[in-house]
């Protein structure tokens, strides 16, 4: 096997594992805006009136996020969406982590306090590391197997089929 199918098909699976958890998350969120707008208040980290609108917004990002990468649509620009998020997700937790501040993350619907919760933290950090590599690895790759991109922009492909 070529190398470039190999990354194409390696950038399949790093596509679908991070959408579909950004699929999960976003669901599990969107019919639950109050949980979600009180995750986002948890953290502390942003001046109140942005709490709702980020808390309302996120999971439809997530969704959308989630649908571009699984379909492989702009699959690029969703990738690096898909790890700045995530940066800001680790950036979040070790903020809290390191106030001494016991919450649940709201990764995939709830939040606010939650007693015990920075033994989560370590594996919260890991979890989002992990899928930030998964994003910047489908930018690097730029091309995936099996995406609408190919279909959309076929000029544009040398290594899918």
């Amino acid at each position: 096997m070529r190398r470039e199918s190999v990354l194409a098909w390696g950038g399949l699976v790093a596509r679908l594992v991070t959408g579909g958890v950004w699929l999960f998350a976003g669901l599990l969120k969107v019919t639950e805006p109050d949980a979600s707008i009180a995750a986002v208040r948890a953290y502390e980290l942003l001046p109140s009136w942005a709490v709702e609108p980020v808390g309302l917004a996120l999971p439809a990002v997530e969704i959308a996020v989630g649908l571009a990468l699984v379909l492989g649509v702009l699959t690029r620009g969703a990738a690096a969406l898909s790890a700045l998020l995530f940066v800001a997700f680790i950036v979040g937790i070790a903020s809290v982590w390191a106030r001494g501040m016991e919450i649940d993350c709201g990764c995939f619907g709830g939040g606010g306090a939650e007693p015990g919760a920075t033994s989560d933290y370590p594996w919260e950090i890991a979890r989002d590391a992990l899928l930030l590599l998964l994003s910047l690895f489908v930018v690097v790759v730029r091309r995936t197997r099996l995406s609408l991109d190919t279909v959309l922009f076929p000029e544009r492909s040398s290594t899918d089929g």
